[in-house]
């Protein structure tokens, strides 16, 4: 009797982990924002939780973790339990920049971590205040030399000071990094002319480009945004080399069963494909964009390589 039960536990383990992944889920959800409210990762969280608490008939609760360019978040997420409770809004920095210019990381991006799909893809803006006199990039690299002591740059994660050493290095500039705890702090800086200019995601800057507290100088794509007609890329504006496009998506820690990402890469792909929800975020100029979570691997890998080139040929190391 004793050596049946001894075999049949694993069965009974194996059943009853699958009877839990059918039903799944029975709680609330948390999605974990490495980043402060109000930045581009986080209202794209809001706009996505909203709609895909609807597909899972679960409440999920967007918890911010800023801090030390989403490391806290990423870690977090990665010790959490694997039963798809905890999942990171996993962009760019955190996947595949991080690695690329820390020496040490609390977590292993192809490790730690099962991809569930992308969300959204989305470029920067060059931007500097509309009180500043400065009306091109090349204004921009001249103002900097002829006045070093106003020559900053505003940066709220790794993404943004690894897109700015490397304009410092296209141009042969020396904007000088100030940090800050999200996108919405930077921009508001630069709004202000606390800070020279940035190079910032899209969506936090959007309310002040139109509400004309902002001037975008160019935009980090390889062709001209339509939510952007009249922003030249840095391309155009003398500045090649420059081509980035950022991305954020939802990982799950690893090990967690395949059934249930596949359960929450079904409801992503429902919740991007919503109207409601593709509006909201071509709103704050973001591209909407699921995949299978292979598809999504491949990006990380692919990304990760082309960012450890870039941070070495530029000599960005970070601690």
């Amino acid at each position: 009797m004793k050596r049946r039960l001894v075999l049949g536990l694993p069965a009974a383990l194996l059943l009853a982990g699958r009877a839990g992944a059918q039903s799944y889920p029975t709680k609330p959800i948390r999605l974990v924002v490495g980043y402060s409210p109000g930045g581009g990762n986080d209202l794209i969280a809001r706009i996505v939780a909203a709609k895909l608490q609807e597909k899972l008939g679960q409440p999920i609760v967007v918890d911010n973790k800023p801090g030390a360019a989403s490391i806290v978040a990423a870690e977090l997420v990665a010790k959490a339990p694997p039963d798809g409770y905890t999942l990171l809004v996993a962009p760019s920095g955190p996947m595949t920049i991080n690695p690329a210019v820390y020496a040490k990381l609390p977590y292993a991006p192809e490790k730690d971590f099962a991809p569930i799909s992308l969300l959204a893809e989305f470029p920067l803006l060059l931007v500097v205040g509309t009180d500043q006199p400065i009306k091109s990039v090349r204004e921009l690299i001249d103002y900097g030399r002829a006045h070093p002591d106003k020559a900053n740059y505003a940066s709220s994660a790794t993404p943004f000071q690894l897109a700015s050493e490397l304009f410092n290095q296209r141009t042969g500039s020396k904007f000088q990094h100030i940090p800050y705890r999200g996108s919405g702090d930077a921009a508001q800086a630069v709004a202000s002319g606390q800070v020279l200019m940035a190079i910032a995601d899209t969506g936090p800057i959007s309310g002040l480009l139109s509400g004309g507290k902002l001037r975008a100088l160019a935009i980090t794509a390889d062709k001209r945004d339509p939510a952007f007609p009249e922003v030249p890329t840095l391309a155009e504006a003398g500045v090649p080399g420059m081509a980035i496009s950022l991305w954020t998506g939802l990982v799950a820690p690893a090990g967690t069963p395949t059934d249930i990402v596949a359960r929450l890469n079904k409801a992503v792909v429902e919740t991007l494909a919503a109207a409601d929800v593709r509006t909201a975020l071509e709103k704050i100029a973001v591209e909407p964009r699921s995949t299978t979570p292979e598809q999504y691997r491949v990006l990380i890998a692919r990304d990760a390589a082309r960012w450890k080139q870039v941070a070495t040929t530029a000599n960005i190391k970070l601690e």
